[in-house]
């Protein structure tokens, strides 16, 4: 089973998913596996991070701005080609193995969608895989 969860975003942001992640592994039953979180967007990402000291998402919001910033020689009509590269360095999934029916996250981790491209109704993916 898939399920499909919907998010609202502000411009630009990291929105801690974890517990939605969570749930969905408790509602598969799997307690050996993978589990695999997807974001359809091409201008949004899943990353995991720390999920202790939510100035590590200001930050890490400031270097991709700094390495990704919009310039004005980029031909993309819709204007959001910096977006677009924040997206490539967070990447559009993350897997996280499964054991005894937990998410094997480290103590700090937490999962996060991505926002670069906001405001926005998105939406993101987790699929359990038993094994």
């Amino acid at each position: 089973m898939i399920r499909e969860y919907s998010i609202k975003t502000s411009r630009e942001e990291f929105v801690n998913v974890t517990g939605r992640v969570q749930e969905a592994l408790r509602e598969s039953g799997v307690q050996e596996g993978l589990c695999l979180v997807y974001s359809p967007h091409t201008t949004a990402g899943i990353t995991i991070n720390e999920n202790a000291d939510p100035d590590v998402r200001r930050d890490l919001l400031l270097a991709l701005n700094k390495a990704c910033p919009d310039r004005p020689e980029f031909l993309h009509l819709e204007g959001n080609s910096a977006a677009h590269m924040k997206a490539l360095c967070t990447g559009s999934s993350a897997t996280i193995p499964v054991s005894g029916g937990r998410l094997l996250l480290g103590v700090w981790q937490g999962v996060y969608f991505c926002e670069f491209d906001g405001p926005r109704q998105r939406r993101f993916y987790v699929k359990v895989l038993e094994g």
